[in-house]
């Protein structure tokens, strides 16, 4: 039974799709924890959702030495032996039957559409692709959905809870067992008898074969695998929960946050200083002071001079301060148009990329 079918780190008993794989190397450059030299940090990185840390770490490591011992060498003899179009056929084929799990969860979220999608790209997968050989529906424009039980509790409010390292399944949180019992019971694997364990097995092997590049960027980039796998996997869940709102509300917060900070820092810079100031008010004092003998009118109109002079910096700086702050609100417009342009292009380029591996 798998419980957990999400970021393994290189453990084995975890299917990581290829979209999975992508997100570890993408993850690679958004934590920040990598480095050429390979060293460990001397303190480790505390986090509050990882409040059992210490025997998390025992079974990540125990994780560690099964997959190097079994899995990896079972999935580098499965490469070897299977040609690569059976691969892409096998993966196709578990992919598809996990939308069995898919659709079920679309309901359960009240996400109609998106089921009716699921549905009709799984039963053109089943007919059309040969039991799900093929991926057929994706050249229809039916995009992969990934939802799961875990996911759904998360709609229903349920915390994620505290994370867990599972022995020979990998990382999970407290919904996440709960959730992938769920899965496991709608996947009609479990229901084949005999057939189902070899099935499942398969699976498995077929997963860690395609993970093997971005499982061995992990241990090779990291300064700690275990940190690094940890953030992953529950940065991973977050996103899919969200379905990206909440990672897409961040980048935009931030982003808004910059813009706003560089507009004040423009509007300080802009507004004049009293010392500044003072020049003015003392250039105008003397030419008052010769026309002392001028009538009392002359000395009224005068008097203005000094007293505009003294109190204009201030309208002069709140017009520079609001030209920043439209200048700066202008150019986070055009930044949050390029990010969703720059968003929509790496979708593009992942579907092609996905094309081309097919």
């Amino acid at each position: 039974m798998v419980i957990n079918k999400a970021l393994s780190g290189g453990r084995p008993g975890i299917p990581l799709s290829s979209v999975t794989a992508s997100f570890v190397l993408g993850a690679a450059l958004a934590l920040g924890g990598c480095a050429s030299t390979g060293e460990k940090p001397a303190v480790a990185q505390a986090n509050p959702a990882d409040p059992y840390e210490d025997i998390n770490r025992k079974i990540f490591a125990f994780n560690d030495k099964v997959d190097n011992y079994v899995a990896e060498p079972v999935a580098n003899a499965y490469k070897w032996a299977t040609p690569e179009f059976m691969q892409t056929g096998v993966a196709n084929f578990f992919t598809n039957l996990k939308n069995i799990n898919v659709v079920l969860n679309d309901l359960m979220q009240a996400k109609f559409q998106q089921s009716a999608a699921d549905t009709g790209r799984f039963l053109i997968n089943m007919t059309a692709g040969v039991g799900g050989l093929f991926d057929v529906a994706k050249h229809a424009g039916l995009e992969q959905n990934d939802e799961d039980f875990e996911q759904t509790l998360a709609v229903w409010g349920v915390p994620s809870g505290s994370y867990l390292v599972l022995p020979f399944l990998g990382p999970s949180t407290a919904r996440g067992i709960p959730g992938s019992v769920f899965d496991t019971a709608a996947n009609p694997a479990t229901y084949l008898g005999g057939i189902g364990v070899p099935v499942s097995v398969v699976s498995m092997v077929n997963a860690r074969a395609n993970a093997d590049g971005a499982l061995k960027f992990i241990d090779e980039a990291a300064l700690d695998p275990y940190v690094f796998t940890r953030e992953s996997f529950l940065q991973w869940r977050q996103n899919l929960a969200t379905d990206g709102k909440a990672e897409e509300k961040n980048d935009l917060a931030d982003l808004e946050g910059d813009l706003l900070d560089e507009a004040t820092a423009s509007g300080d810079a802009a507004k004049p200083s009293a010392v500044d100031a003072k020049p003015a008010e003392a250039k105008e004092v003397p030419e008052a002071a010769e026309n002392k003998a001028a009538p009392e009118a002359q000395d009224a109109a005068s008097a203005e001079p000094v007293k505009a002079a003294a109190v204009s910096p201030a309208p002069v700086a709140s017009a520079q301060a609001g030209n920043a702050f439209q200048d700066a609100k202008s150019q986070y417009e055009k930044a949050r148009f390029e990010y969703q342009l720059l968003q929509a292009e790496g979708a593009k380029k992942k579907a092609r990329k996905t094309r081309r591996a097919k």
